[in-house]
């Protein structure tokens, strides 16, 4: 395993964020809303991201989380909060939406040095 130190390692939240858009478009991008596939579709975001976010060999551990809601008019709000170490760690969230649903994306990741 490559040894890194904190000055080499930073999360680049511009890249992980159009890996993250690349899986949602794949995977929901021209399908309208159908609750019978939600649990199907948040699966294969996250496993397909998590996946893409580790094939890019950076040392981070990561967390993907990942929302879909019809579009019906209701408000949807999330946040989030880290306690850890700017300089290496960081988030991103990705909001997606076509005519029929809303898909929010977000990823964590922590810095893994030795």
């Amino acid at each position: 395993m490559e040894e890194y130190n904190s000055e080499e390692v930073s999360f680049n939240t511009d890249e992980a964020s159009v890996t993250v858009k690349e899986c949602i478009e794949g995977i929901i991008g021209g399908i309208d809303y159908n609750q019978n596939k939600v649990n199907q579709w948040t699966a294969s975001i996250v496993e397909h991201s998590l996946t893409q976010l580790v094939k890019q060999g950076k040392p981070f551990k990561f967390i993907v989380n990942c929302a879909i809601m019809q579009k019906s008019g209701a408000g949807l709000h999330t946040a989030n909060s880290c306690y850890w170490d700017t300089a290496t760690d960081g988030s991103c969230t990705v909001r997606w939406e076509n005519r029929t649903m809303y898909c929010v994306v977000s990823v964590f990741a922590v810095a893994v040095t030795c």
